[in-house]
């Protein structure tokens, strides 16, 4: 296992993260299941473990944190706020109401008294960042979190933030999680190089594209299962943008067969090629699928390689913009025509 500096904090990461989403309710229910794949994972030497309050409503992290006792201190653990955590319009957002309430839920839920990276899930443009950075920054100095991290910020909103941060002297995120696949590449643009111009570490999610390059998704399937019903634009093959798709999986097929790979193996590792990733988030549910994504930590794709899989999907293209968690998820109406 490769290891990297997270950004500029000086604390040294896997190049695979465990993403724990699919421990839980939403996908393993079996919690001593969940937990074996966890210690599986720490035993092949994956230090870094990402979760969030969302995740099976808080399941995901009562989970993570049965299976980090006598090992949380070889582990950096992180965790995410902004969901909606019930009905509550209160209970959600990044307010500095909600932030110190969230943060008290996860540290009880992972059994630890402080969390290596806490992560705002998502941006909210109807909130000042001096509030939600100055609810961290406190955080920080309780020593309950010890370093804060976006996820889905565009590029403009990381430099604003960091902005913010230096103009009132407050902690400043030092993380971005971004959606980053062979199919999802709109954060070449933007997101990569200016979080590295601000020397932060980027944690990417959904290597593997919701499936679709796990070899799970044809063009006989169907979004049957709750979570793809809601996402039903990512995965109704009668659209135009899912055939684009499908025909890019299996020329990358080839790709993967000629470099001797599988695709899992392709996929994760085009992600951690990139100079700008410190580590790639891989969320399995089974030991089986832990088992075949692991082997992508080691595996350095060539030019060669890296150029065919240009000529399939184009640098900085998204072949579907649902893909992503930018564009309408972030503009909200009332800036529409500004």
């Amino acid at each position: 296992m490769d290891y990297r500096p997270l950004g500029r904090t000086g604390v040294q990461v896997s190049s695979l993260c465990l993403g724990t989403m699919m421990f839980g309710a939403w996908g393993n229910t079996d919690h001593d299941d969940s937990i074996r794949v966890i210690h599986a994972a720490l035993d092949a030497g994956v230090n870094f473990v990402d979760t969030a309050d969302v995740y099976s409503s808080g399941e995901s992290e009562e989970i993570v944190g049965k299976a980090l006792k006598g090992r949380r201190d070889d582990v950096v653990l992180a965790t995410k706020f902004f969901m909606p955590m019930g009905d509550d319009l209160n209970r959600r957002g990044p307010s500095r109401r909600w932030i110190m309430t969230a943060v008290e839920d996860s540290l009880r839920r992972l059994g630890t008294d402080h969390i290596d990276l806490y992560q705002v899930h998502r941006p909210d443009p109807a909130v000042d960042y001096e509030e939600t950075l100055g609810a961290l920054t406190d955080l920080v100095r309780q020593g309950k979190v010890r370093y804060i991290g976006s996820s889905s910020f565009s590029g403009s909103q990381i430099v604003e933030a960091q902005h913010a941060a230096r103009d009132r002297n407050l902690e400043r995120y030092r993380t971005e999680q971004p959606p980053y696949s062979l199919l999802t590449r709109s954060i070449e643009l933007d997101v990569l190089p200016t979080a590295q111009r601000h020397g932060m570490g980027i944690l990417t999610y959904s290597p593997l594209g919701g499936g679709w390059l796990s070899g799970s998704w044809s063009a006989d399937s169907s979004p049957t299962s709750p979570a793809r019903q809601r996402l039903v634009a990512r995965f109704d093959m009668s659209l135009p943008e899912n055939q684009r798709k499908l025909e890019a999986v299996q020329a990358l097929q080839q790709v993967a067969d000629d470099a001797g790979l599988t695709m899992i193996e392709l996929a994760i590792a085009f992600v951690i090629n990139h100079p700008g990733v410190t580590s790639a988030i891989v969320g399995p549910r089974t030991m089986e699928q832990l088992e075949s994504q692991l082997p992508a930590a080691d595996v350095t794709l060539t030019p060669a390689v890296l150029d065919r899989i240009d000529e399939i999907v184009k640098p900085g293209v998204n072949l579907n913009p649902a893909d992503t968690s930018y564009g309408e998820q972030v503009l909200v109406p009332a800036l529409r025509r500004r």
